[in-house]
């Protein structure tokens, strides 16, 4: 549904992973994989890794049942058009949108998404976003089928970590060993991941510090992913004999991803929070032929 006068949108980032923002406060507006891939086309669009439709918890079917808790729902799609259940940078940014549109105020909040309601602060002055993302699913390294990940003809056992979505996360000597990254890598065995999977690569860069690269299903290799950099948080600590749910004490790491940097701290309750920015960059209309 759209007028002559276009939709308005916005465009923000959280460590460089972008977005289209499109306020639909009712959930009036239809939203095609189509359109959505037109969107965020780097050339013949406004370019991003996605989609994030604000919409009223209570106006969406998928989003009302969590209505009571919060206020807005974070209705997120992948570049190619796909719907995802979280996106953790893009709840940042999500964030930052509500509070410059006047619907939040610096502090505490409640997003919904399609992986549950997630509880956000935002610092005053412009300062971080921190997003509570839940807790990890992990799966023990030495039980269940054996995944590998191959990438530019090479092959790595990987961890199967569940942040709401799956991400396999493969520890390698050299960033670069991964390639490219144009096409998705090889996991195997495809059984492992029946909706796809983010495919995070990554290195130590010193004590609790990690850097990544990373392949989101739907997007391709972005500049950044939230809930890989949770995940890769949570396969390296116990990697490094750190585990807050059995030793009661929790513990951070940082996390570089190639548009910058991201604070994970997993709580003693298991609880992962994530702290980085979120900016907007630039508002308009989009034009009418874009859209249904």
């Amino acid at each position: 549904m759209t007028s002559a006068a276009g939709v308005p949108f916005l465009k923000g980032h959280g460590t460089e992973n972008d977005f289209v923002i499109i306020p639909d406060p009712d959930g009036v507006l239809d939203l095609p994989p189509e359109a959505v891939a037109r969107l965020c086309d780097r050339r013949a669009g406004i370019g991003g890794d996605g989609v994030l439709r604000v919409v009223r918890t209570a106006a969406h079917p998928e989003a009302r049942p969590m209505a009571a808790e919060a206020e807005w729902f974070m209705d997120y799609r992948n570049s190619d058009g796909s719907v995802a259940e979280m996106c953790g940078n893009g709840a940042r940014v999500f964030a930052r949108y509500l509070e410059h549109a006047g619907l939040a105020q610096p502090g505490d909040l409640a997003l919904a998404t399609r992986a549950g309601v997630r509880r956000a602060h935002i610092a005053k002055n412009g300062g971080d976003v921190t997003i509570a993302m839940g807790t990890a699913e992990l799966a023990a390294p030495d039980g269940g089928t054996e995944i590998t990940v191959s990438a530019a003809g090479h092959t790595w056992p990987a961890r199967k970590v569940g942040m709401g979505n799956p991400h396999a996360v493969a520890f390698v000597a050299d960033l670069d060993d991964a390639g490219r990254l144009l096409d998705a890598p090889e996991v195997h065995p495809a059984s492992a991941y029946p909706d796809g999977v983010n495919v995070e690569f990554v290195v130590t860069r010193g004590p609790r510090h990690v850097a990544l690269r990373v392949h989101e299903r739907g997007a391709g290799e972005t500049r950044s992913c939230g809930t890989g950099a949770c995940a890769v948080m949570v396969a390296a600590a116990r990697r490094d004999g750190h585990d807050p749910r059995r030793d009661g004490v929790p513990v951070t790491y940082t996390v570089d991803v190639p548009g910058g940097r991201l604070e994970i701290t997993e709580r003693a309750d298991g609880e992962i929070e994530m702290t980085g920015p979120a900016v907007l960059v630039a508002e308009g209309r989009i034009d009418p032929a874009l859209l249904p």
